[in-house]
């Protein structure tokens, strides 16, 4: 980490500062290319900012600069691009079904409009419905939101639901249809329409490493029960914040890079020497001694809060190796991308 202060700005403050930085109308075109997550996370960080040295938007201008001359714009539009190019090949019936299937994996517009509801709203909705209706609806969101929405889900489901996500394997048109139907959108699909690959172990592994341990391990309890192979899978798959010390030295720096200073403080409160060291090993030698420092004078902290901060840098961790930013190393010796 480097020892100027730009390393205790976070990337979703640096964002925040960029937005305000560049004008409403500006900001605004940036947040329509955003997912619903992202734009919640930027939005409280342009709230929480007050009075922001100049120097630091200079910073954050410069590197968001430099960072973007990097950039090629090649990509960009890709989306209209290839619709353009399969309606002038096929005609617009035949091109239909195949750009769905490229661009959106089948017509799931219902789906993405849960990505904006609240995890309570989403709860509400489907917790009435079949469990395996259930698990392909927690499959289709984000990680972060589909562990928000189990949560509230009544204890006795959420095992089956778990256990379905594991076992999804792709979604017929026909699940696909009832569930739009669920959600009062109009499905067009047809038999040319194959499966939408979601689901699956790895996404239940994702999901559970969002949950509350508490819950996570009534969960697992729950599905080594009923089946102890598909359990012994999903923990080989689930990234837990020990794993840290498995990143390379370039993801951790990267990481911590995201990571604000009061989160990994709490974060390391209930962590093993290995992941201590890890970190410590990564840093610059006056940040380290700040760190060695404030875990002094931190006192006691309740586990509760401690799991809460690792589940947090774990979710970045989890977001930058989607980036492609850094590769997480799962248990079982597996790479975890």
């Amino acid at each position: 980490m480097a020892e100027s202060d730009a390393g205790s700005i976070s990337g979703v403050e640096r964002a925040a500062i960029l937005l305000l930085s560049i004008g409403e109308k500006e900001a605004a075109e940036v947040l329509k290319h955003m997912a619903p997550k992202e734009v919640q996370k930027v939005g409280q960080a342009m709230a929480a900012l007050s009075n922001v040295p100049k120097e630091k938007v200079d910073r954050v201008i410069l590197e968001f600069v430099a960072e973007a001359q990097n950039q090629t714009a090649l990509g960009i539009g890709a989306e209209d691009a290839v619709r353009n190019m399969l309606v002038t090949a096929l005609g617009e019936e035949k091109a239909g079904g195949v750009i769905d299937r490229i661009l959106h994996g089948g017509n799931t517009r219902g789906l993405e409009n849960l990505k904006w509801m609240d995890p309570r709203a989403v709860a509400e909705l489907i917790r009435l419905e079949h469990p395996q209706i259930i698990s392909i609806v927690l499959a289709y969101l984000e990680s972060e939101q589909a562990a928000e929405v189990l949560a509230q889900l009544p204890e006795e489901v959420r095992h089956d639901v778990t256990m379905r996500i594991a076992s999804l394997d792709g979604i017929h048109p026909s699940a696909l249809s009832e569930l739009n139907d669920i959600l009062e959108k109009q499905v067009t699909s047809n038999s040319n329409v194959g499966q939408s690959s979601v689901g699956g172990i790895r996404t239940a592994a994702n999901i559970l490493n969002f949950m509350d341990s508490s819950v996570e391990s009534a969960i697992m309890e729950k599905v080594k029960e009923a089946d102890a192979d598909l359990a012994g899978q999903i923990e080989d798959l689930m990234f837990v914040f020990e794993d840290l010390a498995s990143i390379d030295d370039q993801g951790i720096q990267a990481l911590l890079r995201e990571v604000s200073s009061e989160t990994l403080v709490v974060a390391m409160k209930g962590a093993s020497e290995s992941v201590k060291e890890k970190i410590f090993s990564n840093m610059s030698k006056r940040a380290g001694e700040m760190l060695r420092d404030d875990l002094e004078v931190k006192g006691p902290v309740r586990l509760s809060e401690v799991e809460t901060a690792q589940k947090e840098i774990l979710s970045v961790a989890r977001r930058m190796a989607d980036a492609g930013e850094l590769v997480l190393g799962g248990q079982g010796g597996e790479e975890y991308v």
